[in-house]
């Protein structure tokens, strides 16, 4: 297979997320999958082995739910992926979509919970701030508003019985550390969990059965995140303290008697049982790499997301079974990555590096940032990532200061020079990689989307003689002029990170955006910019780019009638081959001999 069609086939081969299931209907399931080519949801009917596609849309839907008695299935619809409209809902087996609740007026969605009782609580946002309803779906009766703040709010879980409703919140004025309240349909206040600055709270989920009013919550009260088992009615709380190095996720096992234990460490996860009568640990047998969901089920079991650099994505089970896969023609399989520890200047600086398969080193090589910041790099697979290195790239990609997976205080440490930070790790890993012979430094190509994307901008504005290239996709240009037209969500992640809105401490702002220092620009770059996108608004790319223009300065401009990235297929195969285009030119690299005509 030539080079082109591989990476590719990657793109196109059929992909679907873990089926979750309705907790009192377990033989019912929703997915999302991409084999109509565009992100869709799916429902599973396990007891007859049929699946259907529920949602057809333009530009694919992204957020579902299943509710707890497997009646019915809820999507959000918005339009064209500026994520902003209302819940949809349909029944499990297909019938008339309707609005979930004709009361509900539409908004940007922070969270969704629903009982078995028929009730809904739905979190929305608006420049109003943030808003909670409780409602009873199918009635006419308006939704109530049960809370109600200007700062960061979301829906974390709702009791399955529908007696008690979990919202994170930030009234504190940090959305980075959220606090856990539970407040009953009413809005009376039940309790709260609060351990003060730096130290967030994170609601997983509320026991899975009708008469147990327990919540599974993660804290920082040591460095990182981790279980608490907290009773809101009594205030009783149980801490889960696990001898394990990495950072940890949680969720309940089915009876409500033992917890399922991911475990996050080096870019990798691993999955345990814990007993909550006993307190043991029992490993889960997976294969190495990345646990991207899992979910026990009734027997016992344990169903899983899992892939690898090399290995495309396959849902499991821990009996060792495939549960589902897709038809169609599967992924090509793709090289291994390599670990690096590099030392920065806050610290060691987890690395991970893909080389091509030919060539001799040094390589013309991509650092691809990830988004985020709060986000990671693994031991995945992502054809994008693969698609570069069947094009002769090596691959080097940062956990920086600010990514998840080391603990709070990395994660935390943005606070006062951002974007500035997260880039003195990207340049000690880049003389790292120069200096060992892996990279050449006259083809270095700095790339990355949304957060990456904003890091790409201001590398190049701040690092000019470093890169050949860059390639921002969705970036960031201007922190103040994206703080005026983004979701409420953003503006309070900005002002957590900033310490302030822009009104408030401007030359913050001002010293960590990209378009401050136009000046000193000289990379060739491209930018990809989604038309209806709520998180990087395209308004102040625009400003950016116009600002460019009149400097004469050599830029591509990719534009998509989409939002925060794109849900259709050929569509990011359009996107993926532009920016390899733009970076063969930019380091003289020809295409592989074999996509030659």
């Amino acid at each position: 297979m030539k080079a082109e069609e591989r990476w590719q086939a990657r793109f196109r081969a059929a992909r679907m997320t873990l089926p979750i299931w309705a907790r009192l209907a377990p033989a019912r399931a929703v997915y999302r999958c991409n084999i109509s080519g565009i992100w869709e949801i799916h429902a599973w009917d396990r007891s007859i082995g049929v699946t259907r596609q529920v949602t057809s849309r333009p530009r694919g839907t992204s957020n579902a739910a299943i509710d707890p008695t497997g009646q019915w299935i809820w999507w959000f619809s918005d339009t064209y992926g500026d994520e902003f409209g209302i819940w949809m809902r349909q029944p499990f087996n297909g019938g008339p979509e309707m609005p979930a609740h004709p009361g509900l007026a539409p908004g940007h969605p922070t969270g969704l919970a629903l009982s078995a009782t028929g009730t809904a609580a739905v979190g929305r946002s608006s420049r109003h701030g943030f808003q909670v309803f409780h409602m009873r779906v199918g009635s006419d009766e308006k939704p109530a508003m049960i809370y109600e703040s200007r700062e960061f709010a979301q829906v974390a879980g709702m009791s399955l019985d529908g007696s008690l409703i979990a919202v994170s919140h930030s009234e504190h004025g940090d959305s980075r550390h959220p606090a856990l309240r539970v407040i009953k349909p009413n809005g009376q206040v039940v309790g709260d969990l609060n351990d003060g600055p730096g130290k967030g709270f994170t609601g997983v989920r509320f026991a899975p059965t009708m008469t147990d009013r327990r919540i599974l919550a993660l804290h920082e009260r040591r460095g990182r995140r981790e279980p608490l088992v907290w009773d809101p009615v009594t205030g009783e709380q149980r801490e889960i303290w696990l001898r394990v190095p990495g950072e940890i996720t949680a969720d309940w096992y089915h009876d409500g008697r033992a917890v399922l234990i991911g475990h996050n460490n080096r870019a990798r996860t691993e999955l345990f049982r814990y007993d909550l009568g006993g307190g043991g640990l029992t490993p889960i047998k997976t294969p190495h790499g990345v646990i991207h969901d899992a979910m026990p089920r009734p027997d016992g079991t344990v169903e899983y997301s899992w892939s690898s650099a090399a290995h495309p994505p396959v849902i499991r089970s821990s009996d060792g079974h495939v549960v589902m896969n897709q038809s169609g023609p599967s992924a090509p399989p793709s090289v291994p990555l390599e670990d690096v520890f590099v030392e920065g200047p806050g610290g060691r600086v987890h690395a991970l590096v893909s080389r091509p398969e030919g060539g001799p080193a040094p390589y013309p090589t991509v650092f691809l940032l990830h988004g985020g910041p709060a986000a990671q790099d693994d031991d995945s697979f992502v054809p994008a990532l693969a698609a570069w290195v069947d094009s002769g790239f090596a691959v080097v990609r940062v956990n920086y200061r600010g990514s998840t997976g080391y603990g709070s205080a990395w994660r935390d440490a943005l606070r006062g020079d951002v974007g500035h930070i997260e880039l003195a790790d990207v340049a000690a890993v880049r003389d790292w990689a120069v200096n060992q012979g892996v990279a050449d430094p006259e083809r270095l190509v700095l790339a990355g989307a949304s957060w990456g994307g904003y890091l790409t901008l201001l590398a190049i504005g701040t690092q000019p003689k470093s890169w050949v290239a860059g390639i921002a996709a969705v970036p960031i240009a201007d922190h103040a002029a994206a703080y005026g037209d983004e979701t409420e969500g953003l503006r309070a992640y900005h002002r957590a990170l900033f310490g302030g809105s822009p009104q408030e401490v401007p030359e913050l702002y001002a010293a960590s955006s990209p378009i401050s220092y136009l000046d000193s620009l000289h990379t060739p770059l491209m930018v990809l910019a989604g038309e209806n996108d709520p998180r990087s608004p395209i308004s102040q790319i625009e400003k950016y780019l116009e600002k460019l223009e009149e400097r004469g300065h050599d830029v591509e401009v990719y534009r998509y009638n989409a939002g925060h990235g794109t849900l259709v297929v050929e569509e990011r195969i359009k996107q993926m081959s532009a920016q390899l285009d733009f970076a063969r030119k930019h380091v003289g690299l020809a295409p592989p001999a074999s996509d030659r005509s």
